[in-house]
Order: C-alpha cells, then sequence, then structure tokens
C-alpha cells in the first residue's frame, strides 16, 4: 500500500502540473499551481528574439526586421515634441495650451498633429459597456475565465508583453475562449517617458509575443496610465495599433496601497453605474479601466458584475462597440459586429489561427513558426510624452485575497492527503 501511495502522490503531481497545453493548463483551478513557473518550447525557442522579461524594451542589435521597419517608421514621427519626465506633470514646464494633445496633463483625445486619428475613450453605442482588463495575462486567471464563460461574456484584454512571455498559455486561453486582446506594452512604462525608438520597441515586441504565443497580431492598444501624446500616437498609428483609453477608472489596482480600500474602489464603479441610471449613456457607451491583475481586482469585477448587467443594457468588447469584426492583422480571425452580438452571436470565429503546437515546436501549419510584421498604417508626425505613478506590482497568486465565486479544492491538496492516509495504514 506505500508504494502505490507513493506512485499516486507522483502521478497526481504530474498531472497537475502539466503546462504543455491550453486546454490543460485551463483545466488549473489552483493559482498555486496556476502562478508557478512552467516553460513552453514555442517561446524558449526564440527567447534570444525578444528583449528579457521584465525589463524596459529596446531594439534588440540583431534584430534586422525591428531596425528596418523602425528607420521606416521615423520618418513619420514628430520631431517637435519633448520626451516627458516620468514622473508626469507635477513640477513640469509644460504649456498650457497642451500643444502636444498629452493625455497626462489634459485628457486631450483629440490629436493636434495631422493626420493621426482620435483616440477611443467612450464606445458610440447607446447603454453598452466596452468591457475590458489591462495588465493580463494574470497566471492565476482561471477561476475569472471560467466565470465569463458561464455568463457567455466577452472582454478584451490588454496584455503586457512580458507577461505573455512568462504565461503563454493564459495567453492563449483569451484567444481561444474568444475574446479579444490589445497591446499594453512590454514591461507597462509611462511612454511619454521613452524615447522614440524605445516606445517603438516597447510595442512592436508587444505585438510580436502575442503573436509567437497566439497566433494573432492585435491592432489595438492602451497606454499604461493612458500617458500618450502626438509623439506616442504616431508611432502606435504606423504600426498599426488604435488607441483605447476610457472615461471612467475603477482604480482597483490601488487596492491596499496608499490606504486605498475597497469600499473606495465600489464607489469608483458606482460613479459610471450612476450616470448611467441618469440617462448619460443613453445617447453613447462608456468605457471604464479596470484590471486583470490579481485576486482582489477580479473578485471585484465578479461581485459588480451583476450591477453593471442592470444598468447597461449591452456589455461587450472595445472592438464589438465599435464595430471592428477585424481585430488582428490576420484576416482568419472575425469578431461579431454589435448588431451580431447583441443578438445572441458572442463567438468569434477563429477559422485558422495558428497557435504554436508545443509537439514540434511550430505553429499550426506545421511550418517553422515566424514573428511576423504587421503592416504598418500610415502615419504622420509624434513627439515625446510623459508618465505616471510606477507600474503596479508583477501579479502574485496570493494577492490581496481569494476568488470566492466558485468554490474549489485542488486535486493535488486531495490526493496527497488520501496518500498519507494510505502511507499511514
Amino acid at each position: 500500500m506505500h508504494s502505490t501511495a507513493f506512485l499516486l502522490i507522483l502521478a497526481v503531481g504530474s498531472w497537475a502540473q502539466d503546462r504543455t497545453t491550453e486546454a490543460g493548463e485551463a483545466a488549473i483551478k489552483d493559482p498555486g499551481v496556476e502562478c508557478s513557473p512552467y516553460g513552453y518550447p514555442p517561446v524558449t525557442a526564440q527567447l534570444s528574439a525578444f528583449p528579457p522579461s521584465a525589463q524596459r524594451a529596446k531594439i534588440l542589435p540583431s534584430d534586422t526586421t525591428a531596425q528596418a521597419l523602425w528607420r521606416d517608421i521615423s520618418s513619420k514621427v514628430p520631431t517637435n515634441i519633448a520626451v516627458k519626465p516620468a514622473s508626469g506633470p507635477p513640477g513640469y514646464n509644460y504649456d498650457g495650451s497642451d500643444p502636444d494633445c498629452w493625455w497626462t496633463w489634459s485628457r486631450c483625445v483629440s490629436p493636434k498633429q495631422p493626420g493621426l486619428e482620435p483616440d477611443v475613450a467612450d464606445v458610440p453605442e447607446p447603454s453598452t459597456l466596452g468591457y475590458g482588463f489591462d495588465d493580463g495575462p494574470y497566471c492565476g486567471h482561471n477561476l475569472f475565465y471560467d466565470f465569463l464563460a458561464s455568463k457567455d461574456q466577452k472582454t478584451t484584454f490588454f496584455f503586457i508583453g512580458t507577461n505573455v512571455m512568462d504565461y503563454p498559455l493564459e495567453a492563449q486561453r483569451a484567444v481561444v475562449d474568444g475574446h479579444e486582446v490589445c497591446v499594453h506594452t512590454w514591461s507597462h512604462p509611462p511612454m511619454t517617458s521613452l524615447s522614440n525608438e524605445d516606445a517603438f520597441a516597447e510595442l512592436y515586441y508587444s505585438m510580436q509575443i502575442i503573436k509567437l504565443v497566439t497566433g494573432v497580431t492585435p491592432t489595438c492598444w492602451r497606454p499604461p496610465y493612458g500617458d500618450v501624446d502626438d509623439r506616442i500616437r504616431a508611432i502606435a498609428q504606423a504600426l498599426g495599433l488604435q488607441n483605447i483609453l476610457w472615461k471612467y477608472d475603477s482604480d482597483d489596482w490601488q487596492f491596499g496601497s496608499n490606504g486605498v480600500t475597497k469600499e473606495q474602489i465600489d464607489a469608483n464603479y458606482e460613479k459610471m453605474l450612476n450616470d448611467g441610471r441618469n440617462g448619460l449613456f443613453d445617447t453613447k457607451g462608456a468605457i471604464i479601466l479596470s484590471h486583470e491583475l490579481n485576486n482582489f481586482t477580479l473578485q471585484e469585477a465578479i461581485d459588480i458584475y451583476p450591477e453593471i448587467m442592470s444598468v447597461f443594457k449591452h456589455v461587450v468588447p472595445v472592438g464589438v462597440a465599435l464595430n471592428k469584426t477585424y481585430p488582428y492583422v490576420e484576416k482568419d480571425f472575425v469578431l461579431p459586429s454589435f448588431e451580431e452580438y447583441i443578438h445572441g452571436m458572442h463567438t468569434a470565429t477563429p477559422d485558422d489561427v495558428d497557435i504554436p503546437d508545443v509537439s514540434n515546436g511550430t505553429n499550426g501549419n506545421s511550418s517553422p513558426t515566424t514573428i511576423s510584421t504587421p503592416n504598418a498604417a500610415a502615419s504622420s508626425s509624434a513627439p515625446s510624452p510623459p508618465p505616471q505613478a510606477p507600474p503596479p506590482a508583477a501579479p502574485d497568486a496570493s494577492d490581496n485575497g481569494a476568488l470566492t465565486h466558485f468554490t474549489f479544492i485542488s486535486p493535488m491538496i486531495v490526493a496527497t492527503a488520501i496518500a498519507l492516509w494510505m502511507l499511514a495504514c
């Protein structure tokens, strides 16, 4: 019996730690297991093609593709906009007329440089919430994604490149589940504080790691802290990225810091909900900033969801609210239109998305995985912007409580308890 118990521990431990497929990873419900590091061959085989994880991105000396693309884009970036301080506006001697359309300064969303597209800060459809979450993929997100699936609810995830590198199967789940994926930079810096070249690298390598891991290349992004000006807009637009901002902020990421309480974050959500109850969204909808950052932010999203559904007639991914049926460079992945979504068609159609196959290190068509360059959209000039607070700390499976929507006991714990009982007999 002792040998049987020992084999049971080994077998269950091996099963619980199987980290080779998106489906296998999605089946893990214990955040402690989810957030333990793992290697994923399609990523580990190409680590040299990316900046180091958790470091600010720079164009790699060996990356001739990125260098050539930057040479082409650089001529479209405004030269009359200065790099701004990472600390943001306080103490910065800036022209109060806001010539750079610096969002951090004035919440400007209509660029002043010619040829730049306006930012998206709300959605055109009445009584509609453009639903989205920043800073993912969070390693312990499976229970939240299960919750979304149980509600047949799709959303937009703004992914940080280094998080995709560290937790690629979690990133894959977003696409497989039919959510929209956008870029949230490589390392979450205040973008206007970076040089032109480094700002390009933050966006470019995020797009490439998402493509490598999920098979799709995003065409949307959100600047960390909303920190964007016309210089950064020009770089993003030249990469084919639409800028998504917000007008409501949950501030959920600040929970537990500087004395910020759950009640304060609830009140931030309530401000938007009360505006909805008072008819402010009767002619156009809203976007609120929320985060896939830790257990608290995701539990908060679960708790507030019934109220959101009671106020908004429609809760949809941002791309759906914009009727953006082709959310990626690859045209074989189609989102439902707004009309299709609100009439029950919530599933995107990934006809032939090449998610890497770990069995041979190739993509879904069995050809070598390559990092493609998106078609650059026409762009104009752009200058240099400022940042705000430092980036949120890296996700921690134990952060700020546990998700409680589902009651779950790790199968690893159950099996180990059984095996220990057998050893004692």
